[in-house]
């Protein structure tokens, strides 16, 4: 036995891996965290995890640094034990970076809800997927507008996005879209913010959870999680909702953590069934039933609106789609071509001949992208390759399937037309069946007590 600090490397993708740290090692004097890995999202490693963010036990920071170097930062670095924190892994791959791990002399971990979870004062309800892609964006939004409507003040926070400075990111709030400019975000930030607080939500996002969690209380009534990827969520929720998608069937079952997502839930919604296949929808519902038999069945359509503009019929139409379900969601199309084809587009042009920089890169790393542009923006330099890309391809109409306004931010060369989509129950019980006895409840416990 030995008194000796076990050393310990934290594999992430700028979000989860901070909230472990930062909810299971920050104050553990008995761990040394040496670094973390970066994988998933371009150009987040070579920094560091800064001082004031990660402690008194950390006057120095934590580096982060490529997953690449995992092998040689295990043995280097005498690494005892290797803890696996971000999402949206199929079972395979979670093994195979855990007999990469073994193999070269460490452990290999999961941290679990219980370990990571924070208590709100306040009532939470969690939106989770079993894989990015699935919906979770919509649903929430639907979420959110029927706890407004039952006259409870909600706030949305979101499971992180921090790829920029990490101190000024440490706890961030968003009221208006002028907020959310002032910060500098992603496409991939944009994405997520820009619809709920037009909505009237106030959002907020950050590094430290416990800290955003505390001043969102403190403000709201119910507080709304909104997951990203298929991670399960960062507070305790009081109704756990899950987002499955036949698109995909089988993929509920078979991928990190969404199938912990699932098993978890006490709603899981089966979106896009208007687009998939009734064969599909029936196996996903009895995949659901079988592993999860206790949980609410809803089931969805997310339909598209395309805004005026030119006819797609007949012409060349480059079809912009949301980054990451096209990237590491696997999905090869997305709400921007399911709208192209319904207005009549046919000749979809395939942007891979025109992609510059980190764009093409893209479609290297992920060769399943199909004949779309994924909205990869994280940071001025790749926004400005997106933009050169779609000015030089050959195309007469740009859509926009990315739920948030990119042609306000880039010069797209050409006429476009922005796609939006919003959920819709089909059927019962829907989310407002599920939600309005619990919102009244919560509601009531705010009123003051009568007279004795």
């Amino acid at each position: 036995m030995t008194d000796r600090q076990r050393r310990i490397v934290i594999l992430g993708a700028g979000g989860r891996d901070f909230h472990n740290f930062n909810t299971v090692f920050r104050h553990d004097d008995s761990a040394k965290i040496v670094a973390f890995t970066a994988a998933q999202i371009p150009g987040i490693e070579g920094r560091s995890y800064p001082p004031s963010l990660a402690g008194p036990l950390y006057p120095n920071g934590i580096p982060i640094v490529a997953e690449e170097e995992l092998a040689d930062l295990i043995a280097r670095e005498h690494i005892d034990e290797a803890i696996l924190a971000y999402s949206d892994l199929s079972h395979v791959e979670v093994m195979h970076k855990a007999s990469a791990i073994l193999a070269a002399g460490a452990d290999f971990r999961l941290l679990g809800p219980d370990a990571t979870m924070l208590r709100s004062v306040k009532p939470v309800v969690a939106v989770c997927a079993v894989r990015t892609g699935c919906g979770k964006s919509q649903t929430t939004r639907r979420v959110g507008q029927i706890l407004l409507q039952a006259g409870l003040r909600v706030a949305l926070v979101r499971h992180p996005m921090p790829y920029g400075d990490l101190e000024d990111m440490r706890v961030q709030r968003f009221a208006s879209v002028a907020d959310i400019d002032a910060s500098h975000p992603s496409l991939e930030e944009r994405e997520e913010y820009e619809e709920p607080v037009r909505m009237g939500m106030v959002m907020y996002a950050g590094v430290d959870y416990e800290q955003i969690l505390r001043q969102a209380e403190a403000e709201c009534d119910v507080v709304v999680w909104d997951g990203g990827n298929n991670d399960f969520p960062f507070f305790v929720p009081d109704l756990m909702i899950t987002v499955v998608d036949p698109l995909r069937p089988g993929h509920e079952l078979a991928y990190y953590p969404g199938e912990t997502c699932l098993l978890r839930a006490d709603v899981v919604v089966v979106n896009k069934i208007d687009s998939a296949a009734p064969t599909d929808v029936a196996r996903v519902v009895a995949n659901v039933q079988a592993v999860n038999p206790r949980a609410r069945v809803v089931t969805a359509a997310s339909p598209v609106t395309l805004e005026a503009g030119p006819p797609l019929a007949g012409k060349r139409v480059l079809v912009i789609e949301d980054g990451p379900t096209i990237t590491h969601g696997g999905m090869p199309f997305g709400a921007g071509t399911v709208a192209a084809r319904h207005d009549g587009a046919v000749d979809l042009v395939d942007p891979r001949p025109y992609a510059v920089g980190s764009i093409a890169g893209t479609y290297a790393r992920y060769p399943g992208i199909g004949a779309v542009l994924p909205a990869m923006g994280y940071g001025d330099e790749q926004l400005a390759e997106l933009g050169a890309t779609v000015r030089q391809a050959a195309c007469d109409v740009v859509v926009i399937g990315t739920p948030m306004d990119l042609a306000r931010l880039v010069d797209l060369g050409h006429p476009s037309r922005r796609v939006s989509y919003e959920l819709r129950e089909i059927g019962s019980p829907t989310l407002k069946d599920v939600l309005d006895p619990l919102a009244q409840g919560w509601k009531s416990a705010l009123r003051p007590a009568g007279p004795a």
